[in-house]
């Protein structure tokens, strides 16, 4: 009775504790710590994680807050909305811990910016979700008759998978004469039933007996299990079996192959024939240990049924019961330890990666990762390490965990994308690694300038092009990507103020193509040069400049101009020759110029047409007409000569001047050509005239060629940095050509002043007159040629 009420008042109390339990179970741990029932739902309330760190819910949005499981498993999910965290899936606390107690979940609360981490831990508490079971359906005990009042005899016990108060709690037998049932405690938390013989059993009376064991736990409503006890009574048996030893330990290696032998345990029994047969069996063994392991119950050999893992479970405890034929038993308890093997990989869990880096950015974050090894001892010890040959360091953080990141500011424009490859390597025998490949990419800021392919470009474009003629192209790259390095080309303000260049040239501002808006004149811009700008499309935009040089070429579209003599539609010019001349005699000389430059300029001279042929000629350098024999008496007095001057363009211009040349026999008769159509005898009248208006206009024209002498002097003088801006090219003429571009047969005997008007062309003078300030004439036999001195000074105004 003693025993019962004892039993009646543990039941209360362990129905006080349920109660209690239950009312905490819902309650927050401070300090990291909380719990939940398991077999919640999915979206649960777990805790108000942003109150219990501290924060406001809006920072663990923008410090991008993550819950991260030690088993890498996502049991929980952080609403960042209002910093709640939830059940992300269905605990189930015996799946999760087994026997373990208590049910604990080890999980970190990520920050970034900065870095920092919360440590925290989920505790799982039980529910009354199983009932207790037996093993075996049914218990077989051979009793002998002569078991004395009080013996005990071992039971298997039940398998409840609940903990706490919900766990195997109490166990009952069916009501009998014989037996009753009695709750040893093991020590371990565990409880064991023993069938107690509270009446000497007769074996001729009651040869068998059948009780119902069941089991209870402290579940509200209590769950229960039963199996059948099944008792033979038996003779008499006064000899139990003795094992060797009490303890049996043996270490295996987790990787032993299925079927292998563990060990032997060996009992003895003094007693003959059949109460001295021993048979071996497990004894209040788990449904793991039945499961990896059997034992042979006639040699007490143990093997191995399934593959052990040591990363599961590090040692198994085994009772084996030896029983002999009386049904007298003993026990032992093997212990198996098993060895770790290094049998498992180390494992990467990325928790937070950034793909895309900006360039120029100092020690950027890129990557926090954790890693672990299920190995034990050296087998689960890790290095981590990266590629020495990239600018990115790992630095360990907290606990296991690393953050990766950038050991310097990157340019994109030397490396654009890293594969960073994470080694993670145990130290175990062989070693085994695993590696985590990280593709990075360098997004692109606007550091670099467009740069031109050269720093100054030169285009020749012919004189009198078509309007929009492309003449040529500028290009610039720029190194960085995207948008920055979209370029736009534009014109820049020329230096020169007085250079019209928005209506000289235009620029296409996506290719860099060139073109001339108008058609160019060589004779009045020979070149001119501006500066083209280069701009990307980045924030802030970048640029660069280079200089464009315009050289205007040439072409032959000016014909030579006669200066002399003029050709204005007037009188005509006659030259006056005396009869007593020697061959080579100066009769006078064609001057011309071209508008023209080089070539196109070069001039040559040649007789085209004369009246008597071979009586004069023209020397093809210096235009120079003179006489080819000596002159007599048969000869005519009047000659017409046609002089051709030709360029050396392609194709060549030219043009021709007529000179009239009157044959005398000397100077101090006042000789005039007289018209071919006059009479014979009005010549001498007419002759008479013509001399007197020719000595009048001599002296008039000398006193005028003096004052514009004076004038264009002034006018070189302020238009020298004008002409000085269009240089002539200089060069090796042909000699059968003059240079009439300042050297040459110009420069030798003779010298011109030539002024232009402005608003004409090259080829539009305003007068034109020669002047001859002195002329002797020896009638002696010398050589009138040589004694003969001429100074030619012609003057052209611009305007």
């Amino acid at each position: 009775m003693d025993t019962r009420g004892a039993l009646a008042l543990l039941r209360k109390r362990q129905v006080l504790i349920l109660f209690v339990l239950l009312g905490l179970s819902q309650a927050r741990l401070q300090s990291g710590r909380y719990s939940v029932a398991e077999e919640r739902e999915i979206g649960s309330f777990v805790a108000s994680l942003a109150r219990d760190l501290g924060l406001k819910v809006e920072e663990l949005s923008s410090r991008e807050a993550r819950v991260v499981s030690d088993d890498n498993k996502k049991h929980l999910y952080l609403d960042l909305l209002t910093g709640d965290l939830f059940l992300n899936e269905k605990l189930d606390r015996e799946e999760l811990c087994g026997s373990t107690e208590p049910c604990v979940l080890h999980f970190q609360v990520l920050l970034k910016n900065p870095l920092q981490f919360f440590r925290a831990e989920l505790h799982i508490e039980d529910i009354n979700d199983h009932s207790p079971t037996f093993l075996d359906k049914e218990i077989l005990l051979k009793i002998s008759e002569s078991t004395t009042i009080g013996t005990t005899f071992l039971m298997e016990s039940a398998q409840d998978l609940d903990t706490g108060s919900n766990s195997l709690q109490n166990y009952t037998i069916s009501p009998n004469s014989h037996f009753y049932v009695k709750i040893r405690d093991s020590g371990d938390g565990k409880i064991y039933p023993e069938l107690v013989l509270d009446k000497a059993l007769d074996h001729e009376e009651e040869p068998e007996l059948r009780l119902t064991l069941t089991a209870l736990d402290g579940g509200t409503p209590p769950r229960s299990g039963t199996t059948t006890v099944f008792i033979k009574v038996l003779d008499i048996n006064d000899n139990a079996p003795e094992f060797s030893q009490e303890l049996y330990e043996v270490q295996v290696l987790e990787d032993t192959p299925l079927g292998s032998w563990v060990t032997t345990v060996s009992a003895k029994d003094s007693d003959a024939g059949n109460y001295g047969k021993i048979s071996y069996t497990f004894f209040h063994a788990s449904e793991d240990i039945r499961r990896i392991f059997e034992i042979n119950p006639v040699s007490g050999e143990v093997h191995l049924r399934a593959l052990l893992d040591f990363e599961v479970t590090q040692s198994y405890t085994i009772n084996i019961q030896a029983t002999d034929g009386g049904g007298l038993s003993e026990k032992c308890i093997l212990l198996v330890k098993v060895m770790d093997i290094n049998d498992n990989r180390p494992e990467v869990t990325m928790s937070s990666i950034t793909n895309r880096i900006p360039e120029n950015s100092p020690e950027t974050l890129v990557a926090v990762f954790s890693v672990r090894d299920q190995d034990s001892g050296d087998n689960g010890r890790v290095i981590c390490s990266i590629q020495d040959d990239l600018p990115f360091i790992l630095k360990p953080t907290f606990k296991n965990f690393f953050t990766l990141v950038t050991e310097k500011a990157l340019d994109r424009e030397m490396t654009a994308e890293y594969n960073v490859t994470i080694t993670v390597t145990d130290l175990g025998s062989p070693r085994l690694k695993t590696q985590y490949n990280i593709t990075i990419w360098v997004s692109d800021v606007n550091d670099n300038a467009p740069t031109f392919t050269q720093t100054s470009y030169t285009l020749f474009v012919r004189e009198n092009n078509s309007p929009a003629l492309h003449m040529g192209s500028v290009s610039a790259t720029d190194r960085d990507s995207g948008s920055n390095s979209q370029i736009t080309y534009s014109l820049l303000p020329p230096q020169d103020p007085h250079l019209p260049l928005a209506s000289l040239v235009s620029i296409n501002a996506d290719n860099g193509h060139l073109f001339a808006l108008r058609s160019l004149d060589y004779e009045a811009l020979r070149a001119f040069k501006f500066r083209v700008g280069a701009t990307d499309a980045g924030s802030p935009a970048l640029s660069s400049e280079a200089l464009v040089r315009v050289e205007v070429v040439d072409e032959n579209d000016n014909s030579p101009f006669v200066l002399y003599p003029l050709q204005n539609g007037s009188a005509p010019c006659t030259e006056l020759v005396p009869r007593a001349a020697e061959a080579g005699y100066l009769v006078t000389k064609v001057v011309a110029v071209d508008g023209d430059s080089g070539q196109n300029a070069w001039l040559s001279y040649q007789l085209l047409k004369a009246t008597e042929p071979g009586l004069f000629s023209v020397w093809a350098h210096n235009g120079e007409v003179r006489t080819a024999r000596l002159l007599s008496e048969r000869d005519a007095a009047k000659h017409k000569l046609v002089v051709l001057v030709k360029d050396n363009g392609e194709p060549p211009r030219s043009a021709s001047v007529t000179l009239h040349v009157l044959l005398v026999d000397g100077f101090s008769q006042p000789y005039l050509p007289l018209p071919e159509v006059a009479p014979d005898e009005a010549q001498a009248d007419s002759l008479t005239v013509y001399l007197v208006i020719a000595l009048a206009s001599v002296s008039s024209l000398f006193l005028f060629s003096v004052l514009l002498f004076v004038l264009v002097r002034l006018c070189r003088r302020n238009r020298a940095a004008l002409v000085g801006r269009y240089p002539v090219p200089e060069g090796h003429f042909p000699d059968h050509l003059v240079d009439v571009s300042g050297t040459g047969t110009l420069s030798h005997s003779y010298q011109y002043e030539v002024c232009l008007t402005g608003g004409s062309g090259t080829n539009e003078f305003k007068f034109l007159k020669p002047i001859i300030p002195n002329l002797s004439v020896q009638d002696s036999g010398r050589n009138m040629g040589e004694s003969t001195n001429f100074r030619n000074s012609f003057g052209f105004n611009i305007q």
